[in-house]
């Protein structure tokens, strides 16, 4: 039995997700080969990702596939109740609802554990995590699972490492048409979206401060240099940072970035990347915000011991007055701002992360009883096809090789 925050908001949601389905034309197209194949008969799918209305695109497709899908969200602000709504009034076991307590959001996991799903899709590894340690009976009826963040798949190359993962995980998020496009394109645009919703500020002439340059940073960088931004980026690897300063970003220490910024955003996928040395030396009015998957990227007990009193101004903004009587802006409560303050990536952009967990769900299914317990990369056949089906909806037409090229790409006959 579902149970969202309010189900008479379906009809709201069921009109975001008919708009979300005009922007997926790759997942639609996924979704008519299922309508006939049903590849996932017979089989249960338990899914903890951002409750959004591309999501809600990605669970009718499986269902479109023969599953019975139980859902539940991944972070406790990202839901959009009315595409929880909808997708409870379509028959889906949806346990999701925004602005949850930490203990509601591990219920409403363990609701969806209830269902002892075959296949798990995570985006942060929690749910996988909650089967490894407190269900480990689930471990007999799951053939695999697949995860969606650089932060979860972090987790599981850990847990494989150690040879604590007991059964087949494909990183979803590691493959070119996810982390190229979703990481870089959708974040970039939806980390600003969130922070303008949150404040509605001016970023025009703002020195932001980007702490971390992979695909995620790469992207946001790249955005609010496109707003006006003077952006300095914040990197521990030398390989990320000679990037970023080849790409004609300031890079500095973030001790010395605390003291020139006016916003500053992680998005590392570890923790504590801002904290108490950094928080005393930002000046009056700087903004806090969070793009990456958990909220310990900034430390918030470091923040609430260095203030004498904290308030909340507006939506997703608690104003924390320092001691020294500084004034510091924390966004979304530290959680992702680009899902708690706003609607997360565009549609288009998840159109090819969702069409990967699709075809690579079919893929699991097919060929689980030879896999290890590991980590496995997206197929690169998969991969190709999503771009293909991407590059046709768009109406883009691209050149093939000549024998002859092909030949010679693959021989070591002809040289000069």
């Amino acid at each position: 039995m579902s149970k969202v925050k309010d189900p008479s908001l379906a009809k709201k949601g069921k009109l975001k997700i008919e708009w979300a389905r005009m922007q997926m034309p790759v997942l639609l197209q996924v979704e008519m080969e299922y309508k006939k194949e049903k590849p996932f008969k017979n089989l249960t799918f338990g899914i903890a990702l951002h409750v959004t209305e591309a999501t809600a695109v990605l669970v009718q497709v499986l269902k479109a596939g023969g599953a019975k899908v139980y859902l539940a969200g991944c972070n406790p602000l990202s839901t959009q109740d009315e595409v929880a709504a909808a997708l409870g009034a379509e028959g889906i076991e949806v346990f999701a609802w925004k602005d949850q307590t930490k203990k509601e959001y591990y219920w409403c996991l363990n609701q969806v554990l209830n269902a002892r799903p075959h296949i798990t899709f995570d985006d942060g590894a929690d749910l996988l995590s909650l089967i490894h340690t407190e269900r480990k009976h689930l471990l007999k009826t799951v053939i695999g699972g697949q995860e969606e963040t650089t932060t979860g798949v972090i987790r599981l190359r850990a847990m494989a490492k150690e040879k604590a993962l007991k059964y087949p995980v494909v990183a979803v998020n590691d493959t070119p048409t996810k982390h190229m496009f979703d990481n870089v394109y959708g974040t970039g645009q939806s980390t600003v979206d969130g922070i303008l919703r949150a404040t509605n500020i001016l970023l025009a002439g703002k020195a932001v401060v980007v702490c971390g340059y992979g695909y995620c940073g790469k992207g946001l960088a790249n955005r609010m240099r496109g707003m006006g931004a003077k952006v300095t980026v914040c990197e521990v690897e030398p390989i990320n940072a000679l990037q970023a300063t080849m790409d004609g970003f300031s890079v500095m220490r973030l001790i010395d970035a605390a003291k020139v910024g006016d916003i500053f955003v992680t998005v590392t996928g570890d923790k504590h990347v801002l904290r108490k040395e950094h928080f005393q030396k930002m000046k009056d009015g700087a903004i806090l915000a969070n793009s990456g998957h958990f909220d310990s990227e900034i430390k918030i007990p470091d923040l609430e011991k260095l203030a004498k009193s904290k308030r909340e101004i507006k939506p997703f903004v608690q104003e924390y007055t320092l001691k020294n009587g500084n004034k510091l802006y924390l966004l979304a409560e530290g959680r992702l701002v680009n899902l708690a303050a706003a609607e997360g990536h565009p549609s288009s952009v998840m159109d090819m992360s969702f069409a990967n967990h699709a075809l690579c769900a079919r893929w699991l299914v097919k060929n689980y009883k030879g896999f290890k317990p590991e980590v496995y990369e997206v197929p690169k056949e998969i991969d190709e096809k999503i771009a293909r089906l991407k590059l046709a909806s768009l109406g883009i037409k691209i050149d093939s090789l000549t024998k002859e090229q092909k030949k010679y790409l693959t021989s070591w006959s002809e040289g000069t």
